[in-house]
């Protein structure tokens, strides 16, 4: 089960994989393999002329532009320069997202909330919802008729044995050729051990070379059919636990017979069929970006809810003379007549592509007609597509028919921005054909017969993500979904933000354990400053002296200069981060008493406002002067008592350490921070700690204990009672205790020393154990009499004192020999008189 964003729909893109992804980063000096396939496409051109956008408002600053491959001075079409028009593809929704899609959706995000936050702009932000085109047609269709399959057949019958086999069949043959096409499941993991050895075996195919989508994909067929093969081999299918699991394993072989065999049968009028899936899909899409603090764009656009408006679109395209009709009710663009038009151009993002035929069939989708000689040339592609039976359709001049992929976002990215637009963004795999396609129908729209119209200012494409190597692909189904992830705790919304921000928007990322230390690092360093700034306004520096003020200041102006020019710099986020870094580096090298509270809250509301900005702080406003991010503040029910009970501590531990912890002394201490009566009765546990404190402290001041008793009373009050409430007391030399919540930085810093203390201890009862086995096997063997331990079957003949004189053969034992076990007999007799001694004094 897959969901597929167009954003994301086609290639998964890696920096070890793809020559494109290479381009896309270094283009003054292109890789070999971008150099061949551009070689290869037909014809071989360049980008065509940008028509850089006037205006006499200065731009605020650069964006990579995929439209000239450069920074492009961004300037908006508003003649005030403040309101920028931006539509970004979305979602096609018939499946959960993974973390792929979070790398293009958080990163757009991310350039929002820059162009919104940081640089003033008013956005409008179209996005749309793709529910309708020939993957969902396809899973609605696939859904609805397994669901009505297991519906008639509630138990496993000889009949649906019998279907389920011939769809075992049918998905071998298809995607499984070396194996025989009447295969059975009970040959299945013999043949296929036998025939797809190199490609188990982690190998290629042929066994000459490394492995590829190829074998992925031939891995994924293989699972898909074994577990077929398990459910129709079950024992037992009679409960309905067994009918349950039945279906569970046979499911994917199951979905594309059914449909094969069903699927032109269904009723495609009832959209139901279809939208029932989508909007379930798109409802978890919603939810999926929410968790990943995403915001919700201004306007959500449907397909399904735009039939009219297409339809409309693709006919004044036709009436342009750029779009024709064939016999079967299809509509194609004309991509040579387009292309007569003085000013007109075709594949404006990629030109190098526009002969990859691979590349256009994709495009066109999974359910498109058969290759007509209608179409006046190869690459023209389809605006209307005639509806087949079991595909849902809408009324056009041309026939029942639907849209095609493309001509989509063109109809509601114009309806909704107008004729032109500033922004357009989406996954860099979209470029060509599909961004490609949607330039040139919307210019035949726009322009008429003028030619030279620039739809779009500018394209801005997010690149791709990979794992420690291994790209994440839908058809692969090898990937990670948003909701497992954060299920799982494998990510936060925050850290997986932070990962993105360290790498360009517009490059691939790749997630390797040495980027989630960094990644982990930077946020725990922020949100450590963060702790060290707020313990201020709990205990204010009153006697600093602020002798670092004027070098920190110096640093705070440098850092604010690089992240405005790393911004303004086409949103150079890597850049800012490690600024930030610099800057948090700088204050915590200050010392806390030389560096004035007045300027450490300046930075620390600077850094607030930054990351706020990137999204890191959920939705908080960037602007309203707070310190600090979610997570890094205790309950606020907690702070009466806890801090009251940390003060107490520092009074205390000071007192023991300096001998004078009298109960008079004690009773002041606690008198001094006596706690309000708590209201709120979620303050309970906090309130039952510092009054269990405090009875404590009473209790070993009347028993007059020693002062490591009282010290040990504090550890266990910051390393066990407030530990398991979440909280932490950081104790500081020469600096009250700074109160923190228990962060994963702690827990693992606890874990590890919880670990080391364990295996030393594992180790030492190791060590005494060996130890005792030795002295009891030296114990029994103290009891043999020296006289008797060398008769044994090796020697024939012994001295008065049990020493070997012949061995067993009857020849004398040598000098040498003999010499050594003489030492030995020492040795034991020596143990034994030990012995002897030992049970008479006993």
């Amino acid at each position: 089960m897959v969901f597929a964003f167009r954003s994301l729909s086609r290639r998964i893109l890696t920096p070890t994989s793809s020559p494109l992804l290479h381009s896309r980063t270094n283009f003054k000096n292109p890789p070999l393999q971008l150099v061949l396939r551009a070689a290869m496409a037909t014809p071989a051109r360049t980008q065509p002329p940008w028509n850089e956008p006037k205006s006499t408002v200065p731009a605020k600053l650069k964006v990579w532009n995929s439209l000239t491959r450069s920074k492009n001075d961004f300037i908006p079409i508003d003649p005030e320069g403040k309101v920028v028009k931006w539509y970004s593809c979305g979602p096609t929704v018939y499946d959960d997202a993974h973390l792929g899609h979070a790398r293009n959706y958080v990163t757009i995000d991310v350039l929002r909330r820059i162009l919104a936050g940081y640089f003033g702009y008013n956005l409008q932000f179209v996005q749309n919802i793709t529910d309708v085109d020939d993957k969902i047609i396809l899973r609605g269709r696939q859904q609805h008729l397994l669901a009505q399959f297991k519906a008639e057949n509630p138990t496993i019958s000889d009949e649906v044995s019998s279907t389920t086999v011939a769809a075992f069949e049918a998905y071998v043959k298809k995607n499984l050729p070396l194996l025989s096409s009447d295969l059975s499941p009970e040959n299945f993991n013999k043949e296929s051990a036998e025939k797809y050895a190199n490609v188990i075996a982690g190998k290629s195919e042929d066994g000459l070379s490394a492995p590829g989508d190829k074998e992925a994909k031939i891995k994924m067929h293989l699972k898909t059919v074994g577990t077929a093969a398990t459910a129709l081999l079950a024992p037992s299918k009679s409960t309905p636990e067994d009918v349950e699991l039945f279906y569970a394993g046979a499911e994917d072989v199951l979905l594309p017979y059914l449909d094969s065999m069903h699927g032109s049968k269904i009723d495609a009028s009832d959209h139901t069929v279809f939208t029932k899936l989508t909007q379930k899909y798109e409802a978890r899409f919603m939810e999926d970006m929410r968790n990943l603090n995403v915001l919700d764009p201004d306007v959500v656009t449907r397909v399904t809810e735009y039939g009219d408006q297409i339809v409309t679109f693709v006919n004044k395209i036709v009436d342009n003379g750029f779009a024709y009709k064939t016999t079967d009710g299809s509509v194609y663009f004309d991509i040579d007549g387009f292309e007569k038009i003085p000013g007109n151009h075709y594949a404006r993002l990629e030109p190098w592509n526009r002969g990859d035929k691979g590349l256009q069939a994709d495009g066109e989708g999974a359910l498109s007609q058969a290759k007509t000689s209608e179409k006046r040339s190869e690459a023209d592609f389809a605006l209307w597509k005639s509806s087949k039976p079991g595909e849902p359709a809408w009324k056009s001049p041309w026939g029942p028919g639907r849209p095609g992929w493309h001509i989509e976002c063109s109809v509601m990215a114009s309806d909704v921005l107008g004729e032109q637009m500033d922004i357009h963004s989406g996954g860099i795999d979209l470029c060509f054909p599909h961004h490609d396609n949607e330039l040139a129908q919307s210019e035949a729209h726009w322009s008429g017969d003028k030619g030279g119209r620039q739809w779009v200012n500018y394209f801005l494409h997010m690149g791709h993500l990979s794992i420690s190597g291994s790209k994440m692909s839908k058809s692969l189904k090898n990937f990670t979904t948003i909701r497992e992830a954060l299920a799982r705790g494998d990510w936060t919304a925050r850290s997986l933000r932070i990962i993105f921000l360290m790498g360009g928007w517009h490059d691939g990322i790749e997630i390797t354990d040495a980027m989630r230390k960094a990644g982990s690092g930077w946020e725990s360093s922020i949100s450590n400053f963060f702790y060290k700034v707020r313990d201020r306004e709990v205990n204010p520096m009153i006697d600093s002296t602020g002798k670092e003020d004027e070098q920190i200041l110096k640093a705070f102006e440098t850092a604010k200069e690089k992240v405005h020019s790393a911004l303004s710099d086409s949103f150079d986020t890597p850049t800012a981060t490690r600024a930030i870094s610099t800057l948090v580096t700088a204050c915590n090298s200050a010392k806390p008493a030389d560096l004035s509270d007045s300027v450490a809250f300046d930075i620390a509301r600077y850094i607030t406002r930054i990351v706020r900005i990137f999204g890191l702080d959920g939705n908080a406003d960037p602007y309203d002067g707070g310190i600090g991010w979610t997570g890094i503040d205790i309950p606020s029910e907690a702070k009466e008592f806890v801090y009251a009970a940390a003060r107490e501590r520092d009074e205390v531990r000071k007192h023991a350490v300096a001998g004078d912890l009298s109960g008079d002394v004690l009773e002041s201490i606690i008198a001094q921070h006596k706690s309000a009566q708590q209201q709120d009765i979620s303050a309970i546990p906090y309130a039952e700690v510092l009054s269990t404190f405090q009875e404590s402290l009473r209790d070993l001041a009347e028993k007059k204990a020693p002062a490591k008793d009282f010290l040990a009373l504090c550890d266990a009050l910051r390393d066990t009672h407030l530990w398991d409430l979440g909280i932490y007391i950081e104790d500081r030399e020469n600096l009250p205790s700074m109160v923190r919540p228990v962060d994963a930085e702690l827990r693992f810093a606890r874990n590890e020393k919880e670990t080391i203390a364990r295996q030393k201890a594992e180790a030492k009862l190791k060590r005494q154990r060996e130890e005792a086995e030795r002295q009891a096997k030296l114990a029994e063997q103290a009891k043999i009499n020296p006289r008797d331990m060398f008769k044994i079957a090796e020697y024939s003949a012994w001295d008065i004192d049990g020493l070997p004189l012949k061995d067993k053969e009857g020849k004398d034992i040598s000098k040498g020999a003999s010499k050594k076990l003489k030492k030995e007999w020492e040795k034991q007799k020596k143990l034994y008189d030990e012995h002897l001694k030992s049970a008479d004094a006993s």
